[in-house]
């Protein structure tokens, strides 16, 4: 009996059980290629015949033939949009992606709650490490519950004491180009920006006082976020590096680690500050309560509050929406001024006039729908330049567009740069046109026709913020001087998770008294 015991024993050797998990795992391996090309079979059936390039690889799809240069692929967004003005199809490897560029179309979809895209593919996947979970990218009951919390901090009540701190960091910003109006020499527009509307959106969302507009460099929380934002667009683009185990090795994924890190570290300072407050039975000085407030106090219909993540994404993906995107749009609209100064002269004589007989050149409240051009301005800057190019959903139930049913799992991309030029929509679309948005011609405007803050259940919560915060910045620039172009430098787009520009936007200021 021990003889044949031990016989019995000798065939699971080591190396009969490594033959046997190695053929195991052949076995696992061929299932999942089957199931991956019956899949690939059942998508090429289903979207056959939706209107799209016809030139696809058949591995990579369509995500080689626009430029890597950013003006050239917006190009050929245009291109796309004039061949398919409703929508196309396109493929991003073995996933296709629908590009929704009218508003007939685009409204189909952002006027549901549908999710964010977070799968493979989707545009938001690699932009979780650094934002999590936040109202951005969060979808389902998880987004319904934030956005219920936090709408409260955008009330008219709790925006109107923020003009004065929009006025002030616009006067630190003023402060900070003033030497080049001495000496003649150009400033970058995006990084001086960048450096009031991160002050801004620290102090009016968590009343968080730094030196950010004192430096004489780029900040590091405004380097750390264009770092991790073109990193994130980058990998969209390259899906050899959408396995996380491959790019967390590589260069730029060790960066974009360390970044996030550090972001998430100025987001816990922040919260960690305020929470001693309160703890210790301190109320801030202000009579309303900001953002942070909201986030450390909100309790929903159970009585339950926020975890410390869900706050920590909050706060990273506001500071991120707070200042970023705002400083992409007052920038591109200081360009379309400085490159139009028939339009920057109107701007300047309306300001004037709004101020006229005033010791002050600070702006009020009440001052804001007098600024009727400059908001035409604006509104035009950011239909042409687009601060945020596109968002994307991914679809929880069919859709039919114009006829075509696309199941659910469908990556629907808003291309807001593309409803922005399509041409049958915006006649001439590349010109700064700003009587576009005058109110005779918004009457008779599709209200999904221009999305900078994208529209519906899902659009930007602070758009009314963010809206002030342009009018306030720019006309303080524009009251005090008048702006030119740098020629030496070539302004070029380049989107990423916001539009900026390749070489930055280097403007010139003369004072006008």
């Amino acid at each position: 009996m021990s003889g044949t015991g031990m016989a019995s024993i000798s065939t699971f050797t080591p190396g009969g059980v490594a033959g046997t998990l190695a053929l195991g795992a052949v076995i696992y391996a061929l299932y999942q290629l089957i199931r991956f090309l019956w899949y690939m079979r059942y998508l090429s059936n289903v979207f056959r015949d939706v209107p799209g390039p016809g030139n696809s690889h058949w591995l990579y799809g369509d995500m080689f033939q626009s430029s890597t240069e950013g003006d050239r692929r917006l190009e050929y967004l245009r291109q796309l949009c004039k061949q398919f003005p409703r929508f196309y199809r396109i493929w991003i490897g073995p996933k296709p992606v629908i590009m929704l560029t009218h508003p007939d179309t685009i409204k189909i979809v952002l006027k549901t709650a549908e999710p964010k895209s977070v799968g493979f593919g989707g545009i938001y996947r690699h932009g979780r490490p650094w934002l999590g979970d936040g109202l951005l990218i969060a979808g389902g009951q998880r987004w319904a519950r934030a956005r219920r919390l936090l709408t409260p901090a955008f009330h008219f009540d709790v925006l109107r004491p923020y003009m004065h701190i929009y006025n002030e960091a616009a006067e630190e910003l003023l402060t900070n180009i003033g030497p080049c109006e001495k000496s003649g020499k150009s400033f970058e527009t995006f990084s001086v920006v960048s450096a009031c509307t991160l002050d801004i959106i620290l102090r009016c969302a968590f009343s968080y006082r730094t030196n950010c507009q004192n430096l004489n460099e780029a900040h590091p929380y405004v380097t750390a976020v264009n770092e991790i934002a073109e990193e994130w667009a980058n990998r969209n683009r390259k899906p050899w590096l959408y396995p996380d185990i491959i790019f967390y090795l590589t260069k730029k994924g060790r960066l974009f680690t360390r970044q996030c890190k550090y972001v998430h570290g100025v987001a816990e300072e922040v919260i960690d500050k305020r929470k001693r407050t309160l703890d210790a039975g301190g109320v801030p000085e202000k009579k309303y309560k900001d953002f942070l407030d909201i986030l450390l106090m909100a309790r929903d219909e159970n009585g339950k509050g926020l975890t410390r993540e869900e706050i920590r994404n909050e706060v990273d993906t506001f500071l991120f929406e707070g200042h970023d995107t705002t400083a992409s749009a007052i920038s591109w609209i200081l360009y379309s001024l400085a490159t139009h100064p028939e339009h920057q002269i109107r701007v300047q004589e309306e300001i004037d006039h709004v101020l006229e007989g005033r010791q002050s050149d600070r702006l009020q409240w009440d001052d804001m729908p007098k600024l009727e051009y400059l908001t035409m301005c604006i509104k035009e800057g950011m239909r042409l330049h687009s601060p945020v190019p596109f968002i994307q959903r991914e679809s929880t139930r069919e859709f039919t567009i114009d006829g075509k049913t696309l199941p659910p799992g469908t990556n629907l991309t808003c291309a807001i740069y593309s409803v922005h030029h399509n041409p049958t929509v915006w006649h001439n679309s590349l010109d700064f046109i700003p009587q576009r948005f005058s109110k005779e011609n918004t009457t008779k405007m599709d209200s999904f026709a221009f999305i900078p803050f994208a529209a519906g259940p899902r659009n930007c919560i602070g758009q009314q913020f963010a809206m002030n915060e342009e009018k306030v910045t720019i006309a303080r620039i524009l009251h005090k001087y008048t702006i030119e172009v740098d020629p030496t430098v070539e302004v070029r787009k380049h989107p990423a998770a916001v539009m900026r520009s390749k070489n930055g936007i280097y403007l010139h200021v003369k004072s006008r008294h």
